[in-house]
């Protein structure tokens, strides 16, 4: 009995479909989160700590670094809303087909490109 299974499995050869990439940023985004979960804890100890950790903190974050971490977290949050809308949707029936499911994930690839976009035109 000859196996049609395929032979070359390298993920750099395969084509995922938009619904697998949105899946898979979806989780990205909440790694992202949550690392900047932690800078953000940091942020807000120092701050409180006294009037020379505040002054530290708010000359750090007015820092072109600092504003492109906060742009990085905030793009996460946002693609990460809009992708767990999507798949509460899909939760409750809706989308699931191969094409609905394409389209819904494309259209949240434009949302978050959007949202980016407001977000960097907001902090800068």
């Amino acid at each position: 009995m000859k196996k049609q299974r395929p032979v070359n499995l390298e993920l750099s050869t395969i084509r995922f479909p938009a619904a697998a990439i949105s899946s898979i940023l979806h989780r990205v985004s909440g790694v992202i989160m949550l690392g900047g979960v932690g800078f953000l804890v940091w942020a807000l100890a120092t701050s409180l700590q006294s009037a020379e950790g505040f002054a530290l903190v708010q000359d750090l974050l007015t820092g072109f670094v600092a504003k492109f971490i906060a742009w990085g977290i905030l793009t996460a949050l946002g693609y990460h809303l809009l992708a767990g809308v999507r798949h509460m949707v899909m939760d409750l029936g809706h989308w699931e087909e191969l094409d609905s499911g394409r389209i819904s994930a494309q259209a949240v690839f434009v949302l978050a490109i959007l949202v980016s976009v407001l977000v960097g035109v907001w902090l800068w």
